[in-house]
C-alpha cells in the first residue's frame, strides 16, 4: 500500500521535502561506496531549499575520515564505573566485571553470562562471617553407618551429604579446642588449673571435662635464663582439649543416639614439638604383644601425668566411665576428633577407652591431617577392638606422610593386596621381620578420605605447607568435595572469611583483592566473639 506524501506533510512544507528528496536521488557516487552507480536522473539545478552537492560531499568525506581513525585506533580497556542510579542490576554487572568469574566456572563463556544466582552466591561466601551448613537431616537408624560401622563403605566417593556435614561439624569441635587453648595458654606451676570456658560450636553439647597433655622431657634450667620471655611455650603441661556430651533431646533424636565428643588440638608448645621429633617406635605398656608399637613422643604425651593434672589417658578413661554410668541404658556413641598432633593422640585415646570397661559404646575417630602413629601390629590391634577411623587427608599435606618409611605404609587396601601377591614364601618372612623390627616401619590406620588443595577454585595450586596442613583449609576442602573425579562443588556453603584472613598469601589474587573491597578485615574486627558459637544443628 502506498501512502502519498501529501497525506503526511502539511501543504506549506511539501515543496521543501520534495526538493530534498530530489537532491538525494540525483546525488553522484558516494564517497563511502564508490561502486554505487550514479542515478540517471535529470541534472537540473536545485532550488535554494535543498542541500548543495558540494556541502554534502564535504560532510560525507569528514565522516569517512572519522570512521577510518576509529578503526585504526587500538581498542581501549573497558574500565567499569560505579553505577550512578544504584540499581541492583548495575551493581551486579560492576561486581561481575571486576571478578572475571569465567575463570572459576569454565563452562561459562564470559563473565557477563554468569547468572545472578552464581554471582550472589560468591558474594555471600566472601562477605558473610557466620557459617552455613548443609541441611540438617535426621540420621535416625542409619547413624551407625555414618559413625563407621561399615568403614564408611559407599559414603566417601561420592561423599554423602550427611557424612560431609558430620565431618565438618567434628572438625569445628577441634577448632573450638584451638580457640580454647590460645585464649589462655599459660598454666600455673604451683596449683591445679581452674575450670576453663570453651565456646563450643554446637549449643546442643555441653563441656564436661578439660584434658591436659604433659611432656616427659623438659628444657634445661638455663633456657629460662637465656629466653625468659618464652613463657607458656616451654611449659611441660598444657590444655590439649575437652570432653563434651550432647544434652539436647531434639538433637539426640535427630542423631539417633547421645554422642560423647573428645576433641584434641594440634601442636602448640615447644615441648609438644620436641615430643613430635621422638619418632622411634616403642612398645605399648599394656599390650601383651611386644610387636605392637607406637611413636615414643605421642605415647609420652598420652601417658605422662603433670605436677597438678592427671595424664591424658587417665582423664579420658575416668570421664568416659562417668558418662557411661550417668547415661546408663541410653544409646551412646563416642566420637574422638583431632587435628595434627591431636589426630595422633586420638588413636591412642581410642585404644585406651576401647578396653576401659565392658560394653563400651561404638568408638569412631575423625582425624584431620594426622601423622602415622604406630606399626602394622598397632593397626591390627585397633581393628581387633573395632575402633573405626576416618582419616581426612590433604594430598599436599606432608605431615600425613611422616614419621616412617614406605615399607610400613599399609593403610591402602590395594597396596596391602599387592604386597601379599608379591611376597612368596621366601620373601614373606623377610618383609615380616622388617615390619616387626624396623623402628621406622609405620602404618596408617583406618579408612581414608582424600581431598586436594588444587581442587579448590579459591586456593593457589602451589599453596605452602602451612596452608595445606591448616584445619580451616581442610574443612573448606571437605565442604567442597563431591567425589574424586568431580570439581569443587558449586553450592559449597562454608564461609571464606576465616580462610581469607588466615591464608591470605595462599588465596588466589582475585579473592584477596575482592576481600579487601568488601572490607572483610574491618568486619572481622567488629564482630564480637559470642559466648557460644552458632550451632550447626539449629
Amino acid at each position: 500500500m502506498q501512502i502519498g506524501v501529501g497525506h503526511t506533510l502539511p501543504a506549506q512544507n511539501l515543496h521543501v521535502f520534495q526538493a530534498r528528496r530530489a537532491s538525494f536521488k540525483c546525488r553522484q557516487t558516494s564517497p563511502l561506496n564508490p561502486s554505487t552507480k550514479p542515478n540517471p536522473c535529470s541534472q537540473k539545478p536545485l532550488s535554494s531549499a535543498c542541500f548543495s552537492t558540494e556541502s554534502t560531499r564535504q560532510h560525507l568525506s569528514s565522516l569517512e575520515k572519522l570512521l577510518q581513525k576509529t578503526n585504526e585506533a587500538e581498542p581501549e580497556q573497558v574500565i567499569s564505573k560505579p553505577p550512578i542510579n544504584g540499581s541492583i542490576g548495575n551493581k551486579g554487572k560492576v561486581l561481575l566485571e571486576g571478578l572475571n568469574l569465567s575463570r572459576i566456572w569454565p563452562e561459562t563463556k564470559a563473565a557477563e553470562e554468569m547468572s545472578p544466582r552464581h554471582l550472589n552466591r560468591l558474594q555471600r561466601l566472601l562477605s558473610k562471617s557466620n557459617m552455613e551448613y548443609s541441611p540438617r537431616n535426621s540420621l535416625g537408624s542409619r547413624w551407625r553407618e555414618y559413625h563407621g560401622c561399615n568403614d564408611w563403605s559407599g559414603l566417601l566417593d561420592p561423599l554423602a551429604e550427611n557424612l560431609r556435614r558430620e565431618v565438618v561439624r567434628y572438625g569445628e569441635f577441634v577448632q573450638a579446642a584451638y580457640h580454647g587453648f590460645h585464649s589462655n595458654p599459660a598454666m600455673s606451676t604451683n596449683q591445679a588449673p581452674l575450670p576453663r570456658h570453651v565456646a563450643l560450636p554446637d549449643r546442643s553439647y555441653k563441656l564436661t571435662k578439660s584434658l591436659y597433655a604433659t611432656s616427659s622431657i623438659g628444657l634445661p634450667d638455663w633456657v629460662d635464663d637465656v629466653a625468659p620471655d618464652l613463657g607458656w611455650m616451654t611449659q611441660r603441661s598444657s590444655w590439649i582439649g575437652y570432653v563434651a556430651v550432647c544434652d539436647d533431646r531434639r538433637e539426640i533424636q535427630r542423631m539417633g543416639r547421645r554422642d560423647i565428643v573428645i576433641a584434641l588440638r594440634g601442636t602448640a608448645t615447644c615441648m609438644e614439638w620436641a615430643e613430635n621429633l621422638r619418632a622411634q617406635l616403642v612398645r605399648i605398656p599394656e599390650s601383651d604383644n611386644p610387636a605392637q608399637k607406637v611413636e615414643c613422643g605421642f605415647l609420652s604425651l598420652h601417658k605422662t601425668p603433670g605436677a597438678h593434672v592427671p595424664s591424658l589417658a587417665e582423664s579420658v578413661v575416668e570421664e568416659v566411665k562417668r558418662l557411661m554410668e550417668t547415661y546408663k541404658g541410653e544409646t551412646l556413641s563416642i566420637t574422638i576428633t583431632g587435628h595434627s598432633l591431636g589426630a595422633a593422640l586420638s588413636l591412642l585415646v581410642a585404644d585406651e577407652i576401647s578396653s576401659c570397661a565392658p560394653h563400651v559404646p561404638p568408638i569412631a575417630v575423625f582425624s584431620f591431617g594426622g601423622p602415622r602413629v604406630g606399626n602394622k601390629n598397632f593397626v591390627d590391634r585397633l581393628n581387633e577392638k573395632k575402633v573405626k577411623v576416618l582419616r581426612i587427608v590433604n594430598n599436599q599435606d606432608l605431615i600425613t606422610r611422616v614419621p616412617g618409611i614406605f615399607i610400613g605404609e599399609g593403610s591402602n587396601q590395594q597396596q596391602e593386596d599387592l604386597q601379599k601377591n608379591q611376597r612368596n614364601d621366601g620373601f614373606g618372612k623377610v618383609f615380616d621381620m622388617i615390619d616387626n623390627n624396623n623402628p621406622w616401619a609405620y602404618s596408617h590406620v583406618g579408612t581414608e578420605l582424600r581431598v586436594d588443595t588444587k581442587m579448590s577454585p579459591y586456593l593457589k595450586p602451589n599453596a605452602d605447607m602451612a596452608c595445606c596442613h591448616d584445619l580451616e583449609a581442610y574443612l573448606h576442602l571437605v565442604d567442597g568435595f563431591l567425589s574424586s573425579n568431580c570439581p569443587f562443588r558449586s553450592n559449597a556453603k562454608r564461609s571464606l572469611v576465616k580462610l581469607v584472613n588466615d591464608q591470605r598469601s595462599n588465596m588466589k589474587q582475585l579473592y584477596t583483592h575482592k576481600s579487601l573491597s568488601l572490607n572483610l578485615e574491618r568486619d572481622r574486627l567488629r564482630v564480637p566473639i559470642p559466648s557460644c558459637l552458632p550451632s550447626p544443628s539449629r
